[in-house]
């Protein structure tokens, strides 16, 4: 069953139904999240025309998808199907960086094809979507885990020359998303997608702050939005972490409308603070000295209560009468907005119980879980936020940065 109207008709009803008018988003023609949706693929690639198909994946996101009965479904439609398997990196890891983007380009030209199907998770569909970008191709996302919310992202966050940096990319035009494909993708990868759910209690924290303090633009109805997923993934957290197909299909459906509400904002404000900025710098240490990499969301899950915890002891100190040295300067920073700030913050979980529900999902909890020491999360508070110095968090305006 097309699913399309249960995900896109929900948010454009909601938009409609507060006066807001959706008509400019470029949404997916089509967002298929069921059993068996990959049978879909192939059709709606014949009724749009294309004839010649790369199949964006590596061996295990191949094997997965069932790569080779996907080609043959392709070809038995006159459609020429090739694969561009992602080489990995000397650490085995698969990464979005310069080699797997030439890589794909490389494989677009020589099989002339007019489309990209990215076959797997975040990473390939970073990949796929910034190399049929830069060939003004479409690209379709068909994800084989439930690990991220960028699977409609019109962003590509790419690895060069070991700095992470996001870069204009395309919006997928169709979503197939098999719930029969996704409830086999490993416990730690649906984890790393509660873990990716979870990071927006900050980063909808971190947009608050930027539009009263730094003036971000900022759209409620995205911030309901994203609220609204988050909530539902927390309150079936025993579902998701027991690896459920009630539980892959929530964690599934939050992802994606994650995703349409960036799309809608324009930006990624509403999926994306000080929590994402601590992971990407932990990604690049990793890098850089050779060590393999973690999961996006298991980073981000890990971050989100680190943060959470940063900003509890900052505000406290500059809530505090004799505040002095920095935490006095970050409350003249926040001036008379301080204690409205605070209480916003209270609003949220604690970090005990921000990795309570990270165990809960079957996810690691604390950074050194991850390979991440103390000293690393400790330099990554004091820099990460330049990594993105134009999104203006609390982290930042701790950092004592315009």
């Amino acid at each position: 069953m097309n699913q399309h109207t249960d995900i896109v008709a929900f948010v454009q009803q909601g938009a409609a139904a507060r006066g807001i008018r959706l008509s400019k988003v470029a949404f997916p023609d089509e967002i298929v999240l069921a059993p068996g949706a990959a049978a879909r693929l192939p059709v709606y690639l014949k009724e749009k025309g294309h004839r010649r198909v790369l199949l964006v994946g590596d061996p295990i996101t191949m094997a997965a998808a069932n790569g080779e009965g996907l080609a043959e479904a392709l070809r038995g439609l006159g459609i020429v199907a090739e694969a561009t398997l992602v080489k990995p990196n000397a650490a085995d890891d698969v990464v979005a960086d310069e080699a797997s983007i030439v890589q794909t380009l490389l494989d677009i030209q020589k099989h002339g094809a007019d489309v990209a199907v990215a076959v797997g998770a975040g990473t390939l569909h970073d990949i796929a979507r910034y190399a049929a970008y830069a060939s003004g191709l479409p690209f379709v996302s068909m994800p084989t885990a439930p690990s991220v919310d960028g699977f409609t992202s019109k962003g590509a966050p790419l690895l060069i020359r070991g700095d992470k940096i996001t870069v204009p990319a395309i919006g997928p035009s169709a979503i197939f998303a098999d719930t029969d494909i996704l409830a086999q993708a490993p416990g730690a990868m649906v984890a790393a997608g509660f873990g990716d759910m979870l990071g927006k209690y900050t980063s909808l924290f971190d947009w608050k702050v930027g539009h009263e303090i730094g003036g971000e633009d900022y759209d409620p109805y995205v911030a309901e939005l994203t609220a609204m997923a988050l909530e539902e993934c927390v309150a079936n957290v025993e579902a998701i972490g027991g690896l459920t197909p009630a539980g892959i299909e929530t964690l599934t459906r939050a992802l994606i409308v994650s995703g349409l509400a960036m799309l809608i904002f324009g930006q990624s404000h509403s999926a994306s603070g000080a929590e994402h900025h601590l992971s990407h710098y932990w990604e690049m240490e990793l890098l850089r000295t050779g060590r393999r990499q973690v999961l996006h969301g298991a980073k981000v899950g890990a971050a989100c209560a680190v943060i959470a915890d940063h900003y509890r002891i900052w505000l406290g100190q500059a809530s505090e009468p004799q505040a002095s040295g920095p935490a006095a300067a970050l409350a003249l920073r926040l001036g008379d907005r301080l204690p409205e700030i605070a209480g916003w913050l209270g609003e949220l979980p604690d970090a005990a119980r921000i990795r309570e529900l990270l165990r809960i999902a079957g996810g690691p909890a604390l950074p050194e879980a991850l390979g991440i020491g103390d000293e690393l999360v400790a330099r990554s508070l004091r820099e990460a936020d330049e990594i993105r110095p134009s999104r203006k968090t609390l982290l930042r305006l701790i950092n004592g940065r315009p």
